[in-house]
């Protein structure tokens, strides 16, 4: 595990648009903060679907024409970060299935929290799967036969599956965007001319010059056809709202619009909060590039302190390197982030940054604070400390990774060698968004999980499914053995 979270994944679907699958490439392109594993658009002409995925970033899957091989009016896009299935290209998206129902193809932004009890439902019902993806499941729970129409089917499928989710899903027939009950992820509807757009961000609607119509609500199915945008919320009864925080903190651009506030403004006020929270005497402000940018403006706009880019970003870094050697201390820090010595020299620092997960990197960016000469260094979070594991997509599902949940304030500020730590609180966080407490996922600062999840049962199910492939396998061995199989 990185010392940041991953992202989940990006979801980009259109309709009605003669170069829908260009479309697609550059929405992708906007979302690719989202995923950075692997990409893909599946397009359809009328007739047939048209795939292309591939392990990468997005410039680096679509390369020459591949984009130009894509025809039709309507396409859906995906850009990964694997959650739930290892990283490889069997597990990218979009997938795609060839069915009674004809051909159908799905884009996942979450992670399901009853993944294992549904396969091993599935399994033993006969279906057989190709991936390690959670998003499979959906798949075969849409191939389902039914006898009470598509839609009906469509409706009973989205209740059985738990968990975060924000799906895009194309047929022959129509595109269709759904978001989970509880709303944990962000899902956007825009119009391009007469075409339909949705995606996990607006940021992407406004690299094709889309205009923004709404937000999917929680629970909301929208069904986008040639006679326009239809509703269906599969949800009527009241579910608690539960929007990750963490969009706000971190994971969105800052120039996305979610929930009508922009990420950005609510990033600068949750710098303003920790400013209130904690007025610490300093010369300076310096942000973590480019995550800390904005709350290191507000906690300056708040205090009157002056805001020093101290640290410089290497926009140009890669997804690998050659190993380095140990002539170069520090090299996985200072290749993305290189500090200007003279700015913070004999100077007293304030630090801000989005998050501490494991707290490595922070470690060795003080340590080359401390060495430039500064005189002091206090590190601010603009969110609270990650006490507990998230199960709805998140990258920390370890609780023993997770340096708040295994170390006291002060054992931590002395891990670190910082002159004070501070974390902005959580009634900080939800005030600078300006929304109410209840609507918001806070599960892994205060432990209040809005959907139950059962670690033993999944544990128990893979074991069971373990179990039955070695005794599937010890069976062929005795047959071959006794000579009845070749």
């Amino acid at each position: 595990m990185s010392e940041y979270p991953k992202h989940y994944c990006g979801v980009f679907g259109i309709y009605g648009h003669p170069r829908a699958a260009e479309l697609s490439y550059y929405g992708l392109y906007a979302l690719q903060h989202r995923g950075q594993e692997s990409a893909g658009i599946v397009s359809f002409d009328g007739e047939r679907f048209h795939t292309h995925r591939g392990m990468g970033l997005v410039p680096q899957v679509f390369k020459g024409d591949a984009v130009g091989k894509l025809p039709g009016k309507a396409a859906l896009g995906h850009t990964r970060y694997s959650t739930t299935g290892s990283s490889n290209l069997n597990n990218a998206q979009p997938m795609t299935v060839n069915c009674s129902k004809g051909q159908i193809a799905i884009a996942h932004n979450g992670n399901l929290t009853n993944a294992a009890t549904l396969r091993d439902e599935l399994e033993n019902r006969g279906s057989i799967f190709q991936t390690s993806n959670d998003s499979e499941i959906i798949l075969h729970l849409l191939a389902q036969p039914n006898s009470d129409g598509e839609r009906s089917n469509l409706l009973r499928s989205i209740r059985k599956i738990q968990g975060a989710y924000s799906l895009t899903i194309l047929t022959e027939k129509e595109l269709v965007g759904i978001r989970d009950p509880h709303g944990f992820r962000p899902l956007s509807i825009g119009k391009v001319g007469d075409a339909y757009v949705l995606a996990s961000e607006t940021c992407a609607f406004d690299l094709i010059e889309a205009e923004f119509v709404r937000d999917v609500e929680p629970g909301e199915i929208v069904i986008i056809d040639e006679s326009g945008l239809t509703s269906v919320q599969a949800f009527p009864e009241h579910k608690r709202r539960a929007f990750c925080i963490f969009e706000y903190v971190y994971f969105s651009r800052p120039d996305s619009v979610i929930s009508n506030r922009n990420v950005y403004d609510v990033r600068v006020e949750m710098g303003r909060q920790l400013a209130k929270e904690y007025p610490i005497e300093a010369d300076m402000v310096v942000p973590v590039p480019d995550s800390g940018n904005s709350a290191a403006l507000g906690y300056s706009h708040e205090s009157g302190m002056p805001f020093q880019m101290a640290f410089v970003r290497n926009h140009y870094v890669g997804r690998s390197f050659l190993q380095p050697s140990q002539l170069i201390r520090d090299f996985n820090v200072k290749v993305k982030l290189n500090l200007i010595k003279d700015v913070v020299k004999g100077k007293r620092v304030i630090v801000v940054d989005d998050s501490i997960v494991r707290g490595t990197t922070s470690k060795a960016r003080v340590k080359n604070l401390k060495e430039a000469g500064a005189k002091e260094v206090h590190l601010l979070v603009s969110c609270s400390p990650h006490q507990n594991p998230c199960v709805y997509g998140i990258d920390f599902p370890d609780r023993s990774k997770l340096m708040a949940a295994n170390n006291t304030l002060d054992e931590m500020a002395k891990y670190l060698d910082v002159d004070s730590l501070c974390f902005l609180s959580i009634d900080g966080m939800v005030k600078a968004t300006g929304k109410s407490k209840d609507s918001f996922c806070l599960a892994c600062y205060d432990g209040d999980y809005p959907i139950p999840y059962d670690p033993d049962v999944d544990k128990h199910i893979m074991e069971h499914r373990c179990r039955r492939v070695q005794s599937l396998s010890e069976a062929l061995s005795q047959e071959k053995q006794q000579g009845r199989l070749l």
